[in-house]
């Protein structure tokens, strides 16, 4: 859904889309159920094979948004014309080797055509534009081993983003699918998967619900991150469609019904809030991912398994 997004409103801003997570993406092996690493690792995908990577390094993040000076992003203007000659040499040397070259690694080369028509447009908009002034108080000194320290980090630059407009689409993955993250700071010593797989016993019930309970912490401090930042007088907040969930209602039962999802934000774009919807029995998740499309103006075919637009959340 986001990727969906990014191809039709990124181009108004200078990245298309932003992929964040504190755990890496590691998509190499085999994890749930024998299913490739890169399914439980990624929840943002350019297309049905190429997942899109994640940051979690809040320094790099931050470069990448606001640093275009030599000392950081090296994107002054001579490095931005030299970087824009080698990507003209690049593309030449490729379309050379397409007549030597079988269907699908012509297909492969396509997909590397795209990855460097993107990066020019980004180069360009940074040589027209510039960054948005960000006060370089504002840079990460690195990545804290703490989650909440983590999370807080990456929430306030990603804040910072939404404000400046130098992005309006996002992902973020406080854990992978299938994380056996250990949080000690909670005094829990088992992994997060390992104790979601429960079987009914009292204590490690209350420790996914500390988990839990962080992470709706968590969450809640991006809404009043959002809702704390004005731009032309109106709070993120209010401009921003914000979804978070998962694939799994229960972790003990691996229950993929019933999924337990909250949506935050979203005035301007009609949507009101304060009630819980029970939708019928095998409502499918892309029928909202289809009816957030609609409320941003964008169209697309139906995703996934989705059978409509969801109703009711006006």
């Amino acid at each position: 859904m986001d990727q969906i997004a990014a191809q039709q409103i990124g181009e108004q801003t200078r990245l298309r889309s932003l992929q964040l997570g504190c755990e890496s993406s590691g998509n190499a092996g085999e994890c749930d159920s024998g299913y490739a690493c890169a399914y439980s690792n990624n929840i943002s995908w350019q297309n049905k094979s190429t997942p899109s990577s994640k940051e979690m390094h809040p320094r790099k993040l931050f470069d990448l948004l606001f640093r275009t000076d030599k000392t950081s992003q090296g994107s002054s203007a001579e490095d931005l014309k030299r970087r824009k000659s080698i990507l003209d040499l690049v593309r030449e040397d490729a379309k050379s080797l397409q007549k030597n070259l079988t269907t699908l690694d012509r297909e492969k080369l396509e997909e590397y055509f795209e990855g460097i028509t993107e990066l020019e447009r980004r180069l360009t908009y940074l040589e027209e534009n510039g960054a948005k002034t960000v006060p370089e108080s504002a840079r990460p000194a690195g990545t804290p081993s703490n989650f909440h320290e983590h999370v807080r980090l990456l929430t306030d630059i990603l804040a910072l983003a939404f404000q400046t407009d130098t992005t309006r689409v996002a992902t973020f993955m406080y854990g992978n699918e299938g994380s056996n993250r250990r949080y000690t700071e909670l005094g829990i010593k088992g992994g997060h998967h390992s104790i979601t797989h429960h079987k009914g016993e009292e204590k490690l019930i209350d420790e996914v619900k500390a988990i839990n309970k962080m992470h709706a912490t968590e969450f809640a401090y991006l809404l009043k991150r959002f809702q704390s930042t004005e731009v032309d007088g109106t709070s993120l907040l209010d401009s921003t469609a914000i979804v978070l969930g998962s694939g799994i209602a229960d972790g003990n039962k691996h229950d993929h019904h019933a999924l337990p999802i909250l949506l935050a934000g979203g005035r301007q774009l009609g949507l009101r809030h304060g009630k819980l919807r029970a939708y019928p029995n095998e409502t499918p998740l892309g029928n909202l991912h289809m009816e957030l499309l609609h409320r941003i103006g964008v169209k697309s075919k139906p995703i996934g398994d989705a059978t409509g637009r969801l109703p009711k959340l006006g």
